[in-house]
């Protein structure tokens, strides 16, 4: 049974949420204050954490910046009376995977938890995948010894570059996010923004393309990330 964690300080809302969780057959846990979500973030075994931004105590951005700190993978959906933008784009750099502005639909915001839970295992089983060498197109890539070589030319390719593609040859085809790349690839204690993965693309693709202004196999996926076709 999947468990997830709501830390929502309205009393009624959490019921709410809580009720109908247990409904659709997940195991809940609930916290009311900001410290309290943080601590049962960091200490209970959570598949989920519904996280409110404005809480007594601590707000919903510190504790998702703690919690990715130290637990990278755990999915977090921030639910928040905001609608600004600029919050937005805080909390999904901080590391949420998804964003809800009150009111919602709460049919809505199950489909969304299953999405993020879905993506979540499609994310684990991609990192568990043990990839040594690959080659597309005139590209060869030695994974175990971080060489590559496009045609006779050796490839110069950072640890970075390597561990980014190493990640998009294991879900190629697949539609892969910023935010996975940050997760995966870079951990969000360090905190780089999403501009940092479209920077490492642009590098990548001047090694690896034929033409890099006309990428055939790191394609850019508008308003969500990339895709690797090969």
């Amino acid at each position: 049974m999947q468990k997830v964690l709501i830390v929502e300080d309205e009393v009624s809302l959490r019921d709410g949420l809580r009720d109908n969780l247990e409904a659709e057959g997940y195991a809940v846990s609930t916290a009311s204050t900001g410290k309290e979500g943080l601590k049962k973030g960091l200490e209970e075994e959570v598949d989920l954490i519904l996280l409110d931004i404005v809480l007594p105590g601590m707000n919903g951005f510190d504790i998702c910046k703690e919690i990715k700190s130290k637990k990278l993978t755990v999915p977090i959906i921030m639910l928040t009376a905001k609608a600004k933008e600029v919050d937005k784009i805080l909390g999904l750099e901080l590391g949420a995977d998804d964003y809800v502005t009150k009111p919602f639909s709460i049919n809505e915001l199950l489909a969304r938890i299953k999405a993020v839970l879905r993506r979540a295992e499609i994310h684990r089983a991609a990192k568990q995948k043990k990839i040594d060498f690959y080659e597309f197109g005139d590209v060869k890539l030695n994974f175990a010894e971080l060489e590559g070589y496009k045609g006779t030319k050796k490839l110069r390719l950072s640890k970075r570059e390597f561990d980014i593609l190493a990640y998009m040859v294991k879900r190629k085809g697949e539609v892969i996010s910023r935010n996975d790349l940050l997760d995966v690839v870079w951990g969000y204690e360090v905190f780089p923004s999403t501009r940092t993965v479209d920077n490492f693309m642009a590098r990548l693709r001047k090694q690896i393309e034929d033409k890099a202004s006309k990428p055939k196999y790191i394609q850019s996926v508008r308003s969500v990330g990339y895709k690797f076709v090969a």
